[in-house]
């Protein structure tokens, strides 16, 4: 269920952003983040979404590491 929300999501997504950009001449701007397991691999064409990225990937590792440690926390 979860992978066919993803899928919808990105999809949705997509959509808006074609209309956005749609009436926008400006120039955009990109950034993307790959989490392989706690590394994160941050790449982008601008400072200020990399820093962005940045601080969203501490976030997710963060969280993640909370949800591993949280069963042995609860059981002891």
């Amino acid at each position: 269920m979860l992978i066919i929300f993803g899928f919808v999501l990105v999809f949705v997504v997509m959509i808006v952003m074609a209309f956005r950009s749609a009436g926008n001449s400006g120039k955009g701007h990109g950034a993307g983040i790959i989490l392989i397991g706690p590394i994160p691999i941050i790449f982008g064409d601008d400072k200020n979404s990399v820093k962005i990225l940045m601080i969203l990937a501490i976030v997710l590792i963060a969280v993640v590491f909370t949800f591993m440690l949280l069963p042995n926390l609860i059981n002891r």
